[in-house]
């Protein structure tokens, strides 16, 4: 088994602190995708380098994306992805001349 020096490890660990996350507070089963409920409210946690700790809280999921991101002055708006073209690839026939 391939195991990293307790250094490294630490060094990730500590990159980590202080990155913050939004969880919607709503009923059901553990954490769920930001998508879903985007009007319910969030809280935000902050990772110290041993468990999320509490932060702070958003109205809605546009107000925590604003918390979470604030040097993009306004997130993206989900939504599909753009569908790629025909592939190229060698497993596709070669198209006719017409």
């Amino acid at each position: 088994m391939d195991d990293e020096p307790l250094s490294q490890w630490a060094e990730r660990r500590d990159l980590r602190i202080g990155r913050l996350r939004a969880v919607p507070l709503v009923p059901g089963a553990g954490r769920q995708g930001s998508h879903l409920h985007p009007e319910a409210p969030r809280a935000i946690q902050r990772w110290n380098g041993h468990m999320w700790e509490p932060h702070g809280f958003a109205v809605n999921l546009a107000e925590a994306q604003r918390v979470l991101f604030p040097e993009a002055g306004e997130a993206p708006a989900p939504g599909p992805a753009p569908r790629p073209g025909p592939g190229t690839g060698r497993h596709r026939k070669p198209q006719a001349p017409r």
